[in-house]
């Protein structure tokens, strides 16, 4: 399990390589809270945020669980129309949220900070 300073340098890590980088939290899936979390906008409601996604989480589970597949969640993708939602497991029971201006960000980019960050931070 990682600690609160290496959760917390996970998100300054990938805020630092984003452009448009709006905001982020890693989420205990089974409470919703947020461990921790940073953002750039004062009205954007991270606390919320990670309580609705957590949701999201447990639901794709459920169908995975409920169609029989053979398979575990590994990311979410949502794409609104100005900005880009990524939900990425963590082992351990969290996940890390992130939202980032879609018209500032490369979605190859912040898919591959995310990863590198995540793999970084299980090792």
């Amino acid at each position: 399990m990682a600690t609160q300073d290496e959760l917390n340098q996970l998100i300054d890590d990938i805020a630092h390589d984003i452009n448009g980088f709006i905001g982020a939290s890693i989420v205990d899936l089974e409470s919703g809270l947020p461990i921790t979390s940073s953002s750039t906008r004062a009205d954007f409601d991270l606390d919320v945020a990670s309580a609705f996604n957590a949701e999201i989480v447990k639901n794709k589970n459920r169908t995975i669980e409920a169609l029989g597949l053979d398979a575990h969640l590994e990311d979410m993708l949502l794409t609104l129309d100005t900005q880009l939602h990524l939900l990425k497991l963590i082992d351990g029971g969290m996940f890390l949220y992130i939202a980032a201006d879609r018209q500032a960000t490369n979605l190859a980019m912040l898919r591959s900070s995310v990863n590198r960050h995540v793999t970084a931070l299980a090792a």
